[in-house]
């Protein structure tokens, strides 16, 4: 019999296929094929300006193909209703902004709007929600103070919450740990590995690649508006995929920590 008869079968609700995108006559994307596997922890690295953020932005429904579509169950994402996908998808973007004075518990409480109509207003469920969130981000105790008034970090870790509350099975993260000193930064990705092992499906842009390599379940490798590599972190990141995505001479050793790979750039005296 075929090893392949007892491998797991592999399902991704959510799709691109020949996907190009742009920003006017500025192609970020060009015909990018990609399957997001389900219940995985994947991790989109690449240098910046590579496209990225705009991979995400399009597989979230908040931007339209220059060409191509992103699929959500074997449907265009477009032709839902955004109540629709609101239920099945969270993004959190970077630089996330409120324009008007709101409470870092009004601001989760967004979270649950998906799940308000004219027949199902808020309820004690909606409440249990978002104290939840609060909780797992360690504001519950400053949940009235006003957005306007937090840290970098702290704001951050709000709309994290916001995410938490609307309760998807997929989650889309940019950048979530852009403005976190690095005990908040573990404990966030902390909190990802915990929903990735709850069945979550997570795809998250990061920066930093060991933190990435740490994390990941998954990892996509992007260069110039192309998937580079993508797959186990272990089969695909080496010495060279790294100074090709990157430009960076490196060694790779075996994170004594994780067991995972750790990248080490090499170091260039100044002459």
């Amino acid at each position: 019999m075929s090893s392949d008869a007892n491998s797991p079968v592999v399902t991704s609700r959510l799709k691109a296929h020949d996907l190009s995108l742009a920003y006017g006559k500025r192609t970020i994307i060009e015909g990018v094929n990609l399957a997001i596997h389900d219940s995985e922890f994947s991790v989109i690295i690449g240098s910046n300006g590579c496209g990225k953020s705009t991979l995400l932005r399009a597989i979230s429904r908040n931007m339209q193909p220059q060409r191509g579509e992103v699929q959500l169950d074997g449907i265009n994402i477009h032709r839902y209703k955004p109540k629709a996908v609101a239920r099945e998808l969270s993004l959190l973007t970077q630089g996330a902004t409120v324009t008007e004075a709101l409470t870092i518990y009004d601001l989760v409480s967004r979270g649950r709007y998906a799940y308000q109509s004219f027949l199902r207003q808020w309820s004690a469920e909606d409440e249990r929600v978002v104290n939840e969130a609060l909780q797992a981000v360690d504001l519950d105790e400053m949940s009235q103070k006003l957005v306007s008034e937090l840290s970098g970090g702290q704001r951050q870790r709000a709309w994290f919450a916001m995410t938490l509350a609307q309760q998807t099975p997929i989650i889309l993260l940019d950048e979530p740990t852009t403005y976190l000193d690095i005990t908040h930064q573990i404990e966030l990705l902390d909190l990802c590995q915990r929903l990735h092992r709850q069945g979550k499906t997570l795809v998250l842009v990061l920066h930093d690649i060991n933190l990435a390599l740490r994390y990941a379940s998954r990892l996509i490798m992007m260069k110039n508006g192309q998937i580079y590599a993508e797959g186990v972190p272990e089969e695909i990141v080496t010495e060279q995929s790294i100074a090709d995505v990157f430009g960076l001479e490196c060694r790779i050793i075996c994170d004594p920590e994780s067991g995972k790979p750790l990248i080490i750039p090499k170091y260039k005296m100044n002459k």
